[in-house]
């Protein structure tokens, strides 16, 4: 399981990454630029909740070949001329895998470490969406999880959840996981696409 655990880590962080990468891209970031904004957003959400759950050495130190990874992504999509349109039309694939990934991992680091449900579906919260908000901050963009763009914390916290339902039911917990990454992927590509947003104080 261990190693399945780093095959999902290792996914959440390529994809991450390329969403970083994409985003820098498309503020026209030259490398150091692309690298930095790649690199905050793989590993920022991880990296706090971490430090949250007290778990040294953070997980890129332990797995150095995250940050190779991240290095090398940044190091060839910055010789890749793509028109901007193009950029902005895919941004949201590797984004939303990359919340999907890291929000069911945090989720499951953290009940590992004796948390409660709420608080483990919080962290999860926080794995799949703080390195996007500190990279979109330094992109000098609003924070998506903090405007009435489409859903997307909350596509974290209810796939969270099913995922920890789903451990309950005769599966695997690798079954659950796969369960609780698809329903946070669907329902962020579906918020998108149809722009499902909750609805704010002027609505109500």
């Amino acid at each position: 399981m261990d190693s399945f655990f780093r095959v999902i880590e290792l996914l959440a962080v390529a994809t991450s990454g390329m969403y970083g990468v994409l985003l820098a891209r498309r503020k026209g970031m030259d490398f150091v630029g692309v690298f930095s904004v790649s690199f905050i957003i793989a590993f920022g959400g991880g990296s706090t909740r971490d430090v949250i759950l007290d778990r040294h050495p953070l997980f890129w130190i332990a797995h150095e070949e995250y940050a190779y990874l991240v290095f090398g992504l940044a190091a060839v999509m910055s010789l890749v001329r793509r028109p901007h349109h193009l950029l902005s039309k895919w941004l949201h694939i590797p984004d939303a895998f990359g919340l999907g990934l890291f929000c069911i991992l945090g989720t499951s680091y953290a009940l590992s470490a004796g948390t409660s449900w709420f608080i483990a579906s919080l962290l999860g919260v926080v794995t799949g969406t703080f390195g996007g908000v500190i990279g979109e901050v330094i992109c000098n963009e609003v924070p998506s999880v903090f405007t009435t763009a489409p859903l997307y914390a909350t596509c974290a916290f209810v796939g969270s959840w099913v995922y920890m339902l789903a451990m309950l039911l005769p599966v695997s917990e690798g079954g659950a996981l796969v369960a609780g990454v698809a329903v946070v992927v669907i329902m962020r590509l579906a918020a998108v696409y149809w722009d499902l947003r909750l609805p704010n104080r002027g609505e109500l």
